[in-house]
């Protein structure tokens, strides 16, 4: 409970609760080495670096409003964690990144930066096992004015 409450504090959200799984879909472990931006890190996978992008997820460039805020909000939940790499179907994207869903412990990463504002829902075919659940979380988050969405970072919708 510390840990949920702590992780909301931190990213200026104090009564709203990470979305969770209990416990996260079987996955590979990895320790977080670099956090690159809201949406993708650097890790440690099976004694190799792999560069992951989230799926379901799209956060601010450099260039955009609440580019800074998103990628410390990532930096706060995974940063020098070990973390659980879910695959949904694509193993990587045209960049060559692996696309997972990521857990800390028992808390949803790609959902919680969606539901508190960081992030917005984006359905990237055939990785959507997740998109309705992300879409649910985004229309909470633009209702309610969220952290980027209050910037602007995702225009109108």
């Amino acid at each position: 409970m510390l840990k949920r409450l702590f992780l909301s504090a931190a990213l200026g959200l104090a009564g709203c609760l990470p979305p969770e799984a209990a416990p996260p879909p079987e996955g590979e472990a990895a320790r977080v080495v670099r956090v690159i931006d809201g949406d993708t890190i650097d890790v440690e996978l099976a004694g190799a670096a792999a560069r992951v992008r989230y799926i379901g997820v799209n956060t601010p460039e450099r260039d955009q409003p609440c580019y800074r805020e998103a990628a410390a909000a990532n930096a706060d939940l995974v940063d020098g964690q070990t973390v659980t790499l879910v695959k949904d179907t694509s193993e990587t994207d045209r960049n060559g990144r692996l696309l997972r869903y990521v857990y800390v412990g028992e808390v949803f990463v790609n959902a919680l930066l969606v539901e508190q504002g960081f992030a917005e829902a984006r359905a990237y075919p055939p990785d959507t096992a997740q998109a309705e659940v992300l879409e649910d979380l985004e229309a909470e988050a633009r209702a309610a004015n969220r952290n980027c969405h209050a910037l602007g970072a995702f225009g109108a919708g």
